[in-house]
């Protein structure tokens, strides 16, 4: 029988995948690269909406998961951090969010499927990424307005209602709702989890018998204060999502493993579930470039390992696969961190 990513993460420290953005952009891809053949007349600019790849440029899209397998990462994420029709409106391509979503979730998992085959031993999984959206819930884009919302929380659930659907219809194996900013956008997601299987399960057709999927849930800390960008301690950032059941809480982005590691000591700490950390490749140069080469992630999260915080962990902006690799090869010297256990209250 498969083993199940629950199964797993009892047994050893698991990696993710580095960044997708990174390595599309060392493809250097022109307006036609992302138009493709189906979207060659499109009526604006689409150069930079790298989801869309996943339907114009499949090839791209699966050769990079393809790459962060083979440098060992256990868990890929889909292209779809911008797939909602919220985010997508950019482009004017809402009505593409569902297809979006199947087509990213695909990608990814023919490429998990075909590395499990190579190694039943070593199964892979595939992480449906359910971004922070461009519009946030708690603050106001006016700075004249401090009560106005650019957005509903109705509108927020529906949107990430719409992606779940195409996620799970495209076979992912879990929800990872990350790079998290704004917690009530978080919630909405996860309401939206909850009320999309809770519906589906009512029908008494659930999933091909798979049930609801698991959460993974990775918040972002932005600064030295140790908060998120709406205010939240780290503290209440976790105890503001575990009515979720996560599978996973974690850190991502915003900062490199120097400037993270307290953070995940902290995590490591408090959680009641599984703790993952995907830290950039240190902070970006004056050109936004990330100048952290991968021995160096490596060393400094071979620390975490050691000292029994991580569960799951990998790499965000700036990271490659031989970022991964390099991780990979430290962490695996040591065990997974223990789940506490949880007292029972009267």
């Amino acid at each position: 029988m498969k083993k199940t990513i629950q199964d797993v993460l009892k047994e050893r420290i698991l990696i993710i995948d580095g960044a997708m953005g990174t390595m599309i952009q060392q493809h250097k891809l022109e307006e036609e690269d992302y138009r493709g053949e189906r979207f060659k007349d499109w009526h604006t600019d689409v150069k930079g909406n790298n989801d869309l790849l996943s339907i114009t440029r499949p090839d791209i899209i699966t050769a990079i998961h393809k790459q962060y397998l083979e440098a060992g990462a256990d868990i890929i994420e889909t292209n779809t951090f911008s797939s909602t029709v919220i985010a997508q409106a950019d482009y004017d391509m809402q009505s593409l969010a569902y297809e979006l979503n199947v087509a990213s979730a695909q990608c990814a998992r023919a490429a998990a499927d075909e590395y499990t085959a190579k190694n039943p031993d070593k199964p892979r999984f595939v992480a449906g990424a359910i971004g922070p959206l461009n519009k946030t819930l708690s603050l106001s884009p006016d700075v004249n307005n401090p009560g106005y919302r650019a957005v509903t929380f109705d509108e927020v659930a529906a949107a990430y209602t719409e992606q779940i659907k195409g996620l799970v219809d495209g076979g992912v194996d879990v929800l990872l709702i990350e790079t998290i900013f704004d917690t009530l956008n978080a919630k909405a997601a996860i309401y939206a989890i909850q009320t999309y299987f809770r519906n589906e399960a009512s029908k008494n057709l659930p999933l091909g018998g798979r049930g609801a999927l698991p959460i993974m849930i990775s918040g972002t800390i932005t600064d030295a204060s140790g908060r998120t960008l709406s205010g939240q301690t780290l503290e209440a950032f976790y105890t503001s999502v575990m009515h979720a059941n996560p599978l996973s809480v974690g850190l991502n982005c915003a900062l490199g493993a120097k400037e993270m590691r307290s953070h995940v000591e902290e995590l490591s700490q408090i959680a009641g579930c599984y703790v993952s950390a995907y830290p950039n490749a240190g902070l970006p140069n004056a050109f936004g470039e990330y100048d952290e080469q991968p021995h160096e992630t490596a060393h400094i999260i071979e620390e975490w390992a050691a000292n029994g915080w991580l569960n799951i962990v990998g790499g965000c902006c700036g990271t490659t696969p031989d970022h991964i690799k390099h991780i990979a090869d430290e962490v695996s010297k040591f065990k997974t961190r223990e789940l506490p256990v949880m007292e029972e209250t009267l």
